[in-house]
Order: structure tokens, then sequence, then C-alpha cells
């Protein structure tokens, strides 16, 4: 007998009261797929992706959460990377609505159904782990001949559920494998992370959400009470519960001997009805004491290690407040990246001033960008005028920023010609490459810095001007000035402020700057490009050494070669997608547990050398790199 006829045979005994050694929750799936949704075991059929417009929706109404889900997500990728494990999100109708995996494997993924926009309702594809999840509540592994569907039994497929802070299942967190050990215990650590996963995530959901209101967080354990708490409620100034976790719903539930899966009856009900404690009571749960001091005695007698804290209410010092800073400077990051936060509001302050700025940072990183947008905010009434020193030849460089009378030269026009310093009367000139600046016209813009006025070529009167001059250069100018091939006089004219723009990849928002840039590609029909989670990944994971002026690129190209509105991997360049194969190899190496060392060196030489890069392709923090280069360096002196 075929194993495709025994699991038939198994499944029919079961549905006529036979008994089986399965779970009994396969056990309780396999009668729901036959009684309440008809399907019939010996009818395979295929993976279903859903339409691009319909998938399009599905996404449309989990952006917030995915966004929240984002980081949880991709540490959850990086811990299973070279094992193979696809991950999937899905939201509460069993849509996949985000997707990491191997992008080597995605005609496999896609044809087994473990893909952006497939759907794992237990209605649709029968017993498996995502559809089982969302029926029970409960997180799960459905392990290959565990699916009712023959076609999925070579899969093993691990989910765990993400509840709102109403108490609502909201969407499952799935890894799944194309094939895997026969042992179903195999897939033990693979439970533990993804209900980790899905844990952290809704600690993330809730703390966003209540920013305003007291938090109160639990663990059996006061090592981690701080650090990675097991559940979490959100208490209101009257002392009511107003939102909580999973596991939160738990511990109210069985404090009170409610039912968590009623979770409107936790909603609004005062936090001394679970716990010996009231609103009074929080303050002396804060980290101000010792957190094995911090305990709370709910009223099943159950003692717990709890953290609170306070509604958040940000310090206002005039730069920190957003409405002091002009739109113009506000739309050069998304937030969440302290250096661009100093910067926007050094920016701010320096804006209406006539300081000249000098703004350094590697090529690509928005240098002019930034100048335009300290010029909107100055409030001038001039032009904003852009020279590329390194760009115009030497020599029309002259006469293209200092103008010329008429016949001045061969080929000159009649009437003469303004020049560009004389156009930004009024105005800002932004300078840009300003170290390329032939020497012998480094003295001529002094002059016009120091005696505001500007003398075109040929002409026997100089004209006044009135600028304010921005300046940038993607070189070091103090040592340019040292090798003698930069004015030090220039460079203190210049230099009076500096602002520093930090590298793509070092930057905080890219997940903001990533889908900015992509609403300004669209199609025919008006919508722009989306980014499948694979893709995202291998753009965070890029050193970008051409920063944002490369990301645009690849991005622009990314839109015109992509199928549908979703840029896959596939759509990038070679280059990024052959480094996530590397990078793949990199973390298998760790799960295998080869030299350290070797590893390291590896992920410094595929990031150029940048410690933010290398840390991320090793799936540690900057940290632990600096602390294996200091270790490498004391053995290799001893």
């Amino acid at each position: 007998m075929s194993l495709h006829s025994e699991h038939i045979r198994e499944i029919e005994a079961v549905s006529l009261g036979g008994n089986s050694n399965r779970d009994e929750t396969v056990v309780q799936s396999w009668l729901r797929c036959i009684t309440q949704h008809k399907l019939d075991p010996a009818q395979s059929c295929e993976a279903y992706i859903v339409p691009d417009t319909q998938l399009r929706a599905h996404r449309q109404q989990s952006e917030q959460l995915i966004a929240i889900a984002r980081s949880g997500l991709e540490n959850l990728f990086r811990h299973v990377a070279g094992q193979n494990y696809v991950l999937l999100l899905s939201d509460r109708e069993g849509v996949t609505v985000e997707f990491l995996g191997d992008p080597l494997f995605d005609n496999n993924l896609r044809k087994a159904g473990l893909y952006l926009g497939s759907e794992w309702s237990e209605e649709r594809a029968g017993t498996c782990a995502v559809g089982s999840c969302i029926e029970t509540g409960e997180a799960l592994t459905i392990h290959q001949t565990d699916h009712f569907d023959n076609a999925h039994t070579p899969l093993t497929c691990t989910a765990a559920p993400i509840y709102d802070a109403q108490g609502e299942l909201s969407a499952v967190l799935d890894i799944s494998l194309l094939r895997s050990p026969q042992i179903k215990t195999s897939q033990n650590l693979a439970l533990h992370l993804v209900t980790a996963t899905a844990r952290r995530i809704e600690l993330a959901n809730l703390m966003a959400q209540t920013r305003n209101e007291w938090v109160l967080r639990f663990s059996r354990s006061p090592e981690f009470l701080d650090v990675d708490p097991e559940a979490a409620v959100s208490i209101d100034g009257s002392g009511r519960v107003i939102g909580m976790t999973h596991d939160g719903a738990k511990i109210l539930a069985r404090a009170s001997g409610l039912d968590w899966r009623r979770p409107e009856r936790l909603i609004g009900q005062p936090v001394s009805r679970f716990f010996d404690m009231d609103v009074n009571d929080l303050g002396n749960l804060t980290r101000m004491r010792p957190s094995e001091d911090r305990l709370v005695f709910a009223r099943d007698g159950n003692v717990l290690f709890a953290h609170a804290i306070e509604p958040h209410y940000s310090y206002r010092s005039p730069l920190a407040v957003p409405d002091k800073i002009p739109a113009s400077l506000r739309r050069l990051s998304g937030g969440g990246d302290p250096q661009l936060a100093a910067l926007q509001a050094k920016a701010a302050k320096l804006a209406d001033k006539s300081i000249p700025i000098l703004i350094q940072g590697e090529t690509g990183t928005g240098k002019e960008y930034l100048a335009r947008a300290i010029h909107e905010s100055s409030g001038a009434t001039g032009r904003f005028i852009a020279v590329n020193c390194a760009a115009m030849p030497e020599q029309l460089i002259e006469s293209e920023l200092f103008g010329y009378g008429p016949g001045s030269f061969t080929g000159a026009l009649a009437k003469g010609r303004k020049g560009l310093i004389e156009e930004a009367d009024d105005g800002t000139l932004f300078l840009d490459e300003i170290g390329d600046m032939p020497l012998g016209l480094q003295s001529r813009l002094l002059r016009v810095l120091a005696e505001r006025e500007v003398l075109p070529l040929g002409a026997s009167r100089p004209k006044p001007v009135n600028i304010r001059v921005l300046s940038a250069s993607h070189r070091n100018l103090a040592e340019l000035v040292t090798q003698g091939r930069f004015r030090e006089d220039l460079f203190y004219r210049l230099n009076a402020a500096t602002l520093s723009l930090p590298a793509l990849r070092d930057r905080g928002d890219f997940d903001w700057l990533l889908d900015e840039i992509l609403k300004k590609f669209k199609s025919t029909d008006g919508i722009s490009p989306d980014l499948s989670g694979q893709a995202r990944m291998l753009l965070k994971q890029h050193n970008w050494p051409g920063n944002i002026r490369e990301l645009y690129n690849v991005l622009d190209v990314a839109s015109a070669l992509c199928e549908a509105t979703t840029i896959e991997p596939v759509d990038l360049p070679d280059h990024l997608y052959h480094s996530a194969s590397k990078s793949s190899s990199i973390h298998a190496a760790a799960t295998r547990g080869e030299d350290s060392s070797a590893r390291l060196s590896e992920a410094l030489a595929l990031s150029g050398g940048n410690i933010s890069a290398a840390a991320r392709l090793l799936g540690v923090d900057r940290s632990t790199v600096h602390r294996q280069l200091r270790r490498l360096r004391q053995k290799s002196a001893n």
C-alpha cells in the first residue's frame, strides 16, 4: 500500500471515530476538514496564491503590524538562516502578507505555497500550521503527514499566533521546511523560537500603542524582567486594563477565573481585580527598585516579578519639537535615527542665519538635498544655485562662476553673461565637491566671501552680491589643507559650521527611506511597487558604497523589471543577489560552529571593512564585532 493510500485510510478511520496516535490538535483539525469544510483527503489540491490586487489589499490592512513586526521577523530569520527554513507572516484570514526565504529556492517555495500571497486557511488548505493556529489560537507544529492534504505531507510547519492589544487574533507567524527529519520533536526548537518571536512582536505592538499609559511587564525570573519579559498589560490613569499581550491575557484570566478567549471580559477591569495592588502601587514597581524586589501577587496566589513603565512624556526642548523643524528638513528622515534627528535640529537652528555651512558625507548621502532643504527653510528671497566643482571642466568653471563681460574672449556672448555667483544673489550658492576646486579659483572665491562682491571676467568694476554659501565634500578638507591642496583661509571661511550626513548603511530609518523612494516609481496605473520580505532583507544587508544614490538607481531598475507590483530578489542586481548566498553561508557556518575568526574575516571582507554591515551579516550587534576584533588583535600580539 502506498504512503498516499495509508494517509487517506488513516484520515477516513479518524472520521469514523477510530483511534489515532496523532496529537489531539491534528485529529480535531482533520474532523473539521471533513465535517465543516467538506474537504476530500483523496483529492489533492495545489497551493493557492491570491491574485496580486487581493494581496495588496491584505498587505495594506496589515501594514502597521508588518512595520512593527519586521525587526522581529528578520531577527528570527537570522537565527534559522542556513537551515532552509522559510518564514511566513499571515493575517487572520491565513493570507501570507510577509515572506522571508532563500531566493535560490523561489520556484520550489512558490509551488509548495511557502510564498508571499499564499493562503493557508484551514478551509482552503486543510490541516496546516497556519490554519490550525487560527482555529485554536495556540502555537503548534503540523509535521509531514499531520497535514490533511497529501500535497503538503513533505512539509513541516510550526506556527504561533500574534494577538493585538485588545486580545483578538491578529496574525500568525510560521516557519516551514520543504523537507525535514522524520521525527516531529525535531521541530521543538522551531516552536520555541517562533513562540518567543510572536511574544516580542506583541510586546512591541503594545508598547507602540500605549506610550502615554502605564505598562506593567511580567516575568517569572528577576534576571530577565527588564530585558525580555514574558507578558505585559497596559493600564490607564484610573487603574483599568486597556491592553495586553496574549500571555498577559492568560495571566489576567487565571488570576480572575475568567476565559482568555473572552478578552472583552478582561479589558476595562480594574487592575485590583487581578492583583493585590492598585494604580497607586505602580510607582513602586519601576526600575528605581531592584528587579528582585518588584513582586506582585495575583488573586489566584501566583507570584510574579513585575516592571512598571511610566507613561511616556517626551522632553520638549526647543529643537526637539517637530513643529520647530521646517517641513523641508523634516523630510530628510522618517524618525528613528538619533544622528539624523540631531542633524535636523542643528540645521533648523542654522537655516535662517548667514553662517557658512560645510556639509560632509560620503558620495550619494544626499548632501545637495540637505543644502536645498536648508535654503528652503531660510526664508531667502533669491534662488538656490548648485555648482558641482568636480563635474565642471577647469577651463569653464571660472567663467561659469564669475560670469564675463561683453567680448571678454573668443566665443563669448556679445552681451556678456551673468555668473552663477551673481545668479545666487539674495539666495544660496551651493558648492558641491568644493575639495575639487582648483587652487587659483579658491583665491577668487575667498575674495567674493570676504568682500561680498564679484568681478566678472573682462569687467573693470565688481558687482555687489548678497549670498549665503553652503559647501559640501566627501573628502576630508582638513587633510587637503595639510597636503597644500586646499587653502587654509578658505577652509575656515567655509567651515563656520559643519553638518555630517551618516552613510546609508549606518542609518536607523532604512525601511522608511526604502518606502519613500518606492513611492516615486509608479506603474502606468499609478501604483507604486512593493518589496517582498526577502528583497528587503537583501537590500538591508548590502553595504551601499554609493549610498542613497545607489539605492535609488537599484530601486528604479527593479521597479521596471518586477512582475506585477512586487519587487523580488530576482529583480535586484546580481551582486546583491549573490551576496545573499554568501551571507547565508556565513550564517550556516555560524550554525555549524566554524571558527569565529574565519567568519569574522569573511564578514568584514564582504562588507568592505564596515563594522555595522559585518555585524548585520553575522547577526550580532556592533559591540560584539568590536570585542571579537580586540580578541583577535590580542591573540596576534601574543
